[in-house]
């Protein structure tokens, strides 16, 4: 269910790194809790963000979410899509990415949950 080629926060972000960026989302548990998805607040590129800081926000008919960076970098591309279509959260939410960074320290990658642990802290 939660794909192995994906790191995962406590804060139900996921994020695949590819080559020298990665993409950040957030996991199928976390749009089950939000429900349907409205409005996603998509940061600026070139925000240079440190771990664990807040990047966005994604709005739902339920509650509004803040956002967090699983690792530090530059943002260096925002998914435009999801301002016209949130929805997109919902349907694939591990296919649908917020932003992709430029990862500035590859050891915060470390402190991260593999699929296994993550569904583990979920239950």
């Amino acid at each position: 269910m939660y794909p192995a080629d994906l790191k995962y926060t406590k804060d139900h972000e996921w994020i695949r790194v590819t080559a020298d960026t990665a993409d950040v989302g957030i996991t199928d548990y976390a749009q089950q809790q939000l429900g349907d998805v409205v409005f996603v607040e998509l940061p600026q590129v070139g925000r240079i963000l440190a771990q664990g800081d807040v990047f966005g926000t994604i709005e739902s008919v339920k509650a509004v979410s803040e956002l967090f960076a699983p690792v530090a970098g530059e943002v260096v591309a925002v998914n435009d899509a999801l301002t016209s279509a949130p929805e997109q959260v919902n349907s694939d939410p591990h296919g649908a990415w917020i932003i992709r960074v430029r990862p500035s320290h590859a050891a915060d990658l470390d402190g991260l949950l593999d699929a296994a642990a993550y569904q583990q802290q979920i239950g």
